[in-house]
């Protein structure tokens, strides 16, 4: 097993690469400093107070009534966000996925905003994202993008490989049911959180500009927060050139109504829903 010191995969904007690249196509997932400006994060922190006081009907509690905390999330808001389309439009993201992808093209594919409140106890298990998604392909970029500090207790953490599959359950993060697909047709996540040792874990500390990026089949994880500290971060889904629509018989998270009528099976997300972001 890789044993990871506190400044691998720990990248300036600056300087992205072909050392990036590398550590992202071998591990899925690495951190990149000052990625945004300050006002790019004053437009971040607008648009999610801007989301947590007029939330859409995607929004949802994630943890439970008795939890002291509050754990929020939302999706797909940048049409109406006009902050959310500003920091998506007019930020590196998109260069830095092409860059980290090796993807001529890079699309939106949805953001989230996930907001816990001070004291928050409720995790957010370890989890593949893509098993939860409409696509098919590996080109896959997530930014997860905090305008709080986020000490190392409660960052993002990732499973350095797996991103190389194979694909694990998916399961519903407040009641551990499968919704997705039949139990039993894929393997469980093994339990890592109590084995941390046995696992090639990646994590940072991060401050307001900084984020990190990963490919939507590494597993991931973050646990609550303190009862000081409050955790509002975004995240910025992308595709690059591989990916393709893969419709599901199942709702996705999130779902995309009427997208299984008038896109085909397999081919390119090339659609309004999903505008070409790079090259611009």
């Amino acid at each position: 097993m890789t044993a990871f010191s506190a400044t691998d995969g720990d990248f300036q904007a600056r300087e992205l690469g072909d050392e990036a690249r590398r550590f992202f196509r071998d591990h899925g997932a690495l951190c990149i400093r000052n990625a945004l400006t300050v006002p790019l994060l004053e437009q971040l922190k607008d648009g999610i107070e801007q989301n947590l006081a007029h939330p859409s009907p995607r929004a949802k509690v994630a943890s439970s009534a008795d939890d002291p905390g509050w754990f929020f999330e939302d999706f797909c808001n940048w049409q109406e966000n006009e902050h959310y389309r500003r920091v998506i439009h007019d930020s590196a993201l998109a260069s830095i996925a092409s860059t980290l992808l090796g993807s001529r093209e890079v699309r939106l594919y949805h953001d989230h905003v996930l907001v816990k409140e001070p004291n928050t106890r409720q995790r957010t298990p370890w989890h593949q994202d893509q098993p939860y998604y409409n696509i098919s392909g590996s080109d896959t970029i997530s930014f997860w993008i905090p305008v709080d500090p986020v000490a190392k207790a409660s960052t993002l953490e990732f499973v350095a490989g797996s991103h190389r599959g194979p694909w694990l359950m998916p399961r519903s993060f407040m009641d551990n049911q499968a919704k997705w697909f039949a139990e039993g047709s894929l393997a469980d996540l093994p339990n890592i959180e109590e084995h941390r040792d046995d696992f090639p874990i990646l994590g940072w500390a991060l401050q307001p500009g900084d984020l990190v990026c990963f490919n939507m089949l590494t597993l991931h994880a973050s646990a609550g927060v303190g009862g000081q500290h409050r955790r509002r971060a975004f995240s910025v889904r992308m595709l690059g050139d591989d990916v393709r629509h893969a419709p599901r018989p199942w709702v996705t998270s999130p779902e995309f109504p009427g997208l299984r009528e008038s896109l085909a099976e397999g081919v390119i997300m090339d659609t309004p829903l999903f505008p070409l972001l790079w090259p611009r």
